[in-house]
């Protein structure tokens, strides 16, 4: 079965439609403040789709052992909430493979496969979403993207993605720029722990246009973990041993990618920051809840560390602004210029996660009393 010829139309609106998409099933989401750090463990391939066959072996049956393992690791801890977007060997389309990721609000999704080569390659490989640099990363890509011709409206799903055709995968990398530098860390925590406990080639972490990888909505990798092709490696993860290696590897890097996101930020009120009430004073001289000279912000965070203004520091939100005060760090999210827009924006940052968020105001660039503009 071939995919229909995409039309310049449907170039010009794939990134536009799937954003579309993306956004509906983000906005619908109801993410509870301290929540559990949810990941979202995706087994490759499953029922009539069984991927790669290097020498006999069942990459699908493969991929969900490793996953199965991972998440029963990952169980053992109070603060992560494992979901799996298959646990049987059944098929599952690429695209609900994504949706379930977004559903569940996910902080980190991944995607379990096993390479195959027409040499003896071998070595274990992590894959963020991006333009291939090369022709292997793009057959990897398109070996893992030809899943969508098992499924019955691929055309419509997809918006006319033809995983044959380089210039397709241009299209995918939009949404998940956001999330890029996020999905390098997680992955390349991945590949030092295949490194540094199981002493495996070091395949480095490579960028190409996975279908299932765009879809979601948060940091996402994919892991080729080894080659079935490799007569040693395909034994290997054949094995109950590689695959109980391999899944306490992953989980390792999982953990440690965690533990690196929340040393990271530390939320105002964990820091003891003084939140005013916001309408409890008044001064002799208010000023009106919108003016022009008064700019309200929406402090998030504080931090010793440095971080980068992006979104994908900061559950999304954007734009993001910092300023340093003494040791520390302050972060504001969004600018407004009247009280009950701001009040918006502090409601949205609650529900993303930021319980202690509070308003700022400022004039002229300097922080002033919240309480000596508002009138009751």
């Amino acid at each position: 079965m071939k995919p229909f010829k995409q039309t310049p139309l449907y170039k010009t609106l794939l990134g536009f439609s799937l954003f579309l998409a993306i956004y509906t099933v983000n906005a619908q989401s109801n993410p509870k403040p301290d929540k559990p750090f949810v990941v979202v463990l995706d087994a490759g391939h499953g029922g009539k789709d069984s991927g790669n066959r290097g020498n006999g072996y069942y990459e699908k049956k493969i991929a969900l052992n490793i996953i199965l393992q991972i998440g029963e690791i990952l169980n053992k801890r109070s603060d992560v909430k494992v979901i799996y977007t298959r646990k049987t060997d059944v098929f599952v389309d690429l695209i609900e493979r994504a949706r379930i990721a977004n559903r569940a609000d996910a902080d980190l999704f991944i995607s379990v496969h096993c390479d195959a080569h027409t040499s003896q390659a071998y070595g274990a490989g992590t894959f963020v979403l991006g333009l291939h640099a090369n022709q292997r990363n793009f057959e990897v890509a398109k070996k893992e993207n030809s899943v969508i011709f098992y499924e019955k409206n691929y055309e419509e799903n997809y918006d006319g993605f033809d995983p044959n055709d380089p210039e397709s995968v241009i299209g995918l990398t939009l949404m998940q720029e956001t999330y890029l530098n996020q999905s390098i860390t997680a992955a390349d925590a991945i590949q030092k722990s295949f490194v540094a406990n199981l002493k495996r080639k070091d395949r480095t972490v490579k960028q190409a246009g996975f279908v299932v990888l765009k879809y979601t909505y948060m940091p996402s990798v994919l892991v080729e973990t080894g080659f079935l092709t490799n007569r040693k490696e395909g034994a290997y993860l054949n094995s109950s041993k590689g695959q109980s290696e391999m899944s306490v590897a992953i989980s390792k890097a999982i953990i440690n990618y965690k533990n690196s996101l929340s040393s990271s930020v530390i939320t105002s009120g964990s820091i003891g920051e003084a939140i005013v009430s916001e309408t409890s004073e008044t001064s002799e001289d208010p000023v009106d809840l919108k003016s022009t000279d008064v700019e309200f912000k929406i402090q998030i965070a504080a931090s010793s560390k440095n971080l980068e203004t992006k979104s994908y520091n900061f559950k999304g939100l954007d734009p993001i602004t910092k300023e340093k005060e003494g040791t520390l760090y302050r972060y504001y999210y969004g600018s407004a210029d009247s009280y009950n827009k701001a009040d918006k924006l502090k409601k949205k940052a609650i529900r993303k996660g930021y319980k202690h968020a509070f308003i700022v105001a400022f004039k002229q660039n300097k922080k002033i009393k919240l309480s000596s503009i508002i009138k009751r």
